[in-house]
């Protein structure tokens, strides 16, 4: 129901939603859960197992009851947190695994049924008979299971993704979080404060507390003001930090849109990468149940809820509300609620020293044993002593103490510790590196201490920083001690509630140590113990302290379960914001790719790049003709295309040299300057991972370029080898291909050519490099070869590369030559017996192309032990080899190889194909691939056959290299 003159919500502005199909009112500034309450709803849902009616327990983004889907124009949201969703006007919200309706829920016979459906009973039942698994027990367990549905359409929301630098990045906004800010932001830094709430202040919103000589709330107004006053501050609310990750970096999930009315281009959510040089964690802390017969009804709520209700929404959950708990801040709930004109039935305290509170009764020594009531409470058993007494009330908060929120600091494999002081788990210092923890979420409970810790921690980041900060001049507020008498569930010969999403119960846990899942992890996958859309953010705490007594273990001994991100849901739209449909991956252009446009040029996908397969001419009606004549041009005259999409990492540092051995197998070091060389790249199995050159360009610094396709591939490798086995080398590496243009220019007129356009030409050796001035601009001249004819290679930087591409084009064309394509480059390499990634696929070692020789037996490299595992070379491998057919056949890649007159069968297979292409130098379609032992079959009759494509043809095996054996060309 409403309070008159209670909350923060707009009352001159009505709202208008739906929930389960029917219309209700609420205002602006009302959260869904909020508006439910106000309008007298209190069932909102079902639960997952045994569908119970469930109501609100919380008000905030822990809330394991109250999850709905919400309807839009464009998308069906499911396992919405109705504590979460702010109102807005044509909100349209259902309930969810409820079948036909909430009230009436046909599943609900699970409950009667629960005796049979205990922890872990789906890997003792369904076995028999067997056959009706398929036929009967699967279907109606995966029609009855998850939670929410999805619309079976495409979302059509709008997503962002969005990246941020600060000094400092504060997270959570009550009192610790903002001094933590304001202190930091009066020193000057640059500052980030996220909350997930769509007002800063946390708990003080909430509280009839006071700070300095104003209302809590006032002071919250007053700061706010402040930082909104500085440049260097940014207030980021509905935004939720769900991750720590490596080098100061955090995730965050910004709700942008959820709380509007949806309208085209508005985005739904922004997910942040934000980059601190420090963080301070001050997300407080979150209030934990206690478990006792029938704690799931509708009605029974965490008391901490009901004053958030009260003075931030101005509604309360009933008329009559009575208080569970074992600590005193249930004395300050009281007062709010009787200030409100709320009765308060009694406090039911187990602690026989608890203190008195005048305006109602204290039960002390005393425990809830049960509540009753189906679809809304009724009353609630007490035991006092020896008896038991009968309370009526219609809402009762339970309070079982505070878990401070240290999520984030367990995000890079840090473990909380147990304080008994606080019967609680608290973080330990640095978990995170350049992360403090200040407030509730580091065990201080009081205003005070909360406000004291952000000071001092932002102090101490800033001073980290090298940065002066001026003492803070610290408000008066309260400072209560925080006194607690652990209770974590009563007992009871009813089932007691831990997880309330998953059902899970006190006699659950204890089933999971009684059968032998007495490790945390075990008990948490046995029962499913937070592994529902809240991860049990209330509940893990009380069921570790329940498998702790099952076990005669102390609960720091019986340990926490593992924290990952999210700390919340995040949903797939928003992490992977801007890939639909064409932006599913990124699209690379050449700095020629209008320039082929222009001509004609198909464009090809190369990775993730676009590059053009063949520039036909006039009269030629397919791709062969265009393609043919292409290679020919190269073999007789010059061609230019463009090779800019091969990976270029730049190596820089004294031990770069030592590095580069260590990631080749061949030496590198020993390299002159203006050299390149040819490198071959294993993983750590010992297969091939990348082959390409290596160009010494001065004494400690190298050019790497890799293939197209393993461009990134070997980014991350030359990262995970210099992290894992190079730790304090001199080394350092950066990925520069979309720095340089890079071209080809091949044939028998290359260096002409190259001299043309240079005006003059450096005198090259084969697999040499020089700095060059291309007219006017700083460039790099390489003279190597992917065709087989005497090539050249010429870098400019990115800006200058259409307009080199336009000039070698006019140039090769009044020379006999021009441009070619991707399909020419392919039968160039095929002819000269070149890999590609259609060879060194993953499953082929260095023996298995015919460089085993490469491998230095001088120095180590990685994957140099795994290489000589047994069954890594030898006459059983798959060689590589050329392949002619006998007749003027058309090959296919994809192939299988086989003997003469053996069966076609997987057994019989000796190999396969790689690579085809039709020769206009040989006048023959040629191949390579794999046969087992094919270097020793030089010459032989091998059948080559693709039933798919209906090919059976004759080939004989050769070299793989066809053209120009000994290499006269390109050394030319």
């Amino acid at each position: 129901m409403r309070i008159d003159g209670k909350g923060r919500i707009d009352r001159t502005r009505p709202v208008t939603f739906s929930f389960d199909g029917r219309s209700y009112a609420g205002y602006k500034g009302d959260t869904l859960a909020s508006a439910l309450m106000a309008n007298d709803v209190r069932v909102v849902g079902r639960s997952f197992k045994y569908h119970r009616p469930r109501g609100i327990l919380t008000a905030g983004s822990e809330e394991p009851n109250a999850l709905v889907e919400i309807v839009g124009p464009a998308n069906q949201t499911p396992n919405t947190r109705a504590t979460v969703q702010e109102l807005f006007e044509g909100l349209v919200a259902r309930s969810q695994n409820r079948w036909p309706s909430l009230r009436f829920d046909a599943l609900e016979v699970n409950d009667l049924a629960a005796p049979l459906l205990s922890a872990g009973f789906y890997y003792k039942t369904f076995m028999w008979p067997r056959r009706f698994w398929e036929g009967i027990y699967e279907p109606l367990i995966r029609r009855a299971a998850g939670l929410g549905s999805l619309s079976g359409h495409h979302d059509e929301g709008v997503y962002e993704k969005a990246w941020a630098h600060c000094d400092l990045l504060v997270i959570g906004a009550g009192p610790a979080g903002l001094m933590a800010a304001l202190t930091a932001a009066r020193a000057g830094a640059d500052v980030i404060l996220a909350d997930e709430s769509s007002e800063p202040g946390g708990r003080l919103l909430a509280d009839d507390g006071v700070i300095g000589d104003l209302p809590a709330a006032g002071w919250v107004a007053g700061v706010l003001a402040e930082l909104a006053s500085l440049p260097n501050v940014r207030v980021m609310t509905r935004t939720t930090v769900t991750g720590a990750y490596d080098d100061g970096t955090y995730g965050a999930l910004e709700r942008v849109g959820l709380h509007r009315r949806p309208r085209p281009n508005l985005p739904r959510e922004c997910f942040w990468r934000i980059v601190a040089k420090r963080s301070v964690l001050t997300t407080g802390a979150l209030e934990r149940g206690i478990a006792f017969e029938g704690n799931d009804r509708p009605g029974v709520m965490l008391a901490s809820s009901l004053p958030a209700y009260l003075n931030r929404y101005g509604v309360v959950p009933g008329q009559r509300v009575t208080l569970f708990g074992n600590n005193d801040s249930l004395r300050g709930v009281a007062r709010s609620l009787m200030a409100a004109g709320v009765t308060v039935a009694a406090i039911i305290d187990p602690r026989e020293d608890a203190p008195d509170e005048p305006g109602t009764t204290v039960h002390k020594g005393a425990q809830v044993t049960r509540a009753r009531g189906r679809m809304g409470l009724r009353e609630v058993v007490v035991r006092v002593g020896e008896r038991e007494i009968t309370v009526e009330t219609d809402c009762l908060g339970v309070s079982g103490g505070w878990n401070p929120t240290l999520h984030l600091t367990c995000h890079l494999n840090g473990r909380p510790r147990w304080s008994e002081e606080l019967a609680a788990f608290v973080p330990v210092d640095g978990a995170v590196p350049g992360m403090l923890v200040a407030g509730a979420a580091n065990g201080s409970f009081s205003t005070h201490g909360c406000l004291a810790a952000g000071a001092e921690a932002a102090r101490a980041s800033l001073e980290a920083l090298g940065r002066s900060v001026a003492a803070a001049d610290l408000p008066q507020a309260e400072d209560a001690p925080y006194r607690i008498a652990p209770l974590w569930a009563v007992p009871g010969k009813g089932r007691a509630w831990l997880d309330f999403a998953n059902d899970v119960t006190v006699k659950d846990v204890a089933l999971s140590a009684q059968e032998g899942f007495r490790s945390v992890e075990h008990m948490k996958r046995y029962t499913t113990q937070g592994m529902a859309p809240d991860q049990g953010k209330n509940s893990n705490v009380a069921a570790l302290a329940v498998l702790a007594d099952a076990t005669g273990r102390g609960i720091a001994q019986t340990g926490t379960t593992t924290f990952r991100p999210p700390f919340a849901p995040v949903s797939i739209a928003a992490l992977g914001a801007g890939g639909r449909g064409a932006g599913f991956a990124p699209q690379r252009f050449l700095t020629s790719d209008q320039a082929s446009r222009d001509r004609g040029a198909p464009m090809v996908e190369a990775g993730l790049w676009y590059r053009p397969g063949y520039f036909p001419k006039p009269g030629e009606t397919t791709w062969r003709e265009s393609c043919d004549r292409e290679v020919r041009m190269v073999r007789a005259s010059v061609g230019v295309t463009d090779v800019s999409t091969l990976g270029k990492i730049d190596i820089q540092g004294p031990d770069a040299g030592r590095f580069l051995d260590f990631v080749y197998t061949n030496t590198l070091s020993s390299l002159p300057v203006g050299k390149v060389r040819y490198g071959l790249m294993l993983r750590e199995d010992g297969h091939v991972l990348d082959d390409g050159t290596c160009a010494r360009l001065g004494e400690d610094h190298w050019l790497m370029t890799t293939t197209t396709a393993a461009a990134g591939l070997v980014m991350r490798h030359l990262d995970f080898v210099s992290q894992a086995f190079c730790a304090g080398w001199q080394v350092r590496f950066v990925s520069v291909t979309e720095s340089w243009a890079q071209f080809a220019v091949a044939g028998p007129l290359a260096r002409d050519m190259v001299t043309s356009a240079l005006g003059h030409a450096p005198d090259l050796p084969f697999m040499g490099c020089a700095p060059v001035v291309v007219q006017g601009v700083a460039g790099r001249l390489f003279r190597i070869s992917f065709s087989g004819e005497e090539g050249y290679e010429l870098a400019v930087p990115t800006r200058y590369g259409e307009a080199l591409f336009r000039d070698l084009t006019a140039r090769a064309e009044t020379m006999g030559g021009g441009l070619y394509g991707m399909e020419a480059l392919n039968v160039l390499r095929i002819e000269k017996g070149f890999i590609t990634h259609a060879e060194i696929h993953g499953r082929t070692t260095a023996f298995d192309i015919g460089m085993e020789k490469m491998i230095s037996g001088k120095k180590d490299c990685i994957g140099k032990a795994s290489a000589a595992r047994p069954g890594m070379t030898g006459p059983l491998r798959e060689q590589m080899v050329g392949l002619m057919p006998l007749t003027d056949t058309v090959l296919t890649a994809g192939a299988h190889l086989f003997a003469q007159g053996a069966e076609l069968t997987r057994e019989g297979s000796a190999g396969y194909v790689t690579s085809v292409g039709y020769s206009p130098t040989q006048q023959s379609h040629l191949a390579l691939g794999f046969l087992r032992n094919g270097r020793a079959r030089m010459g032989e009759t091998v059948r080559l056959v693709d039933r798919l494509r209906g090919v059976d043809v004759l080939c004989r095996v050769s070299d793989p290299v066809f053209h120009d054996p000994k290499g006269e060309k390109l050394r030319a």
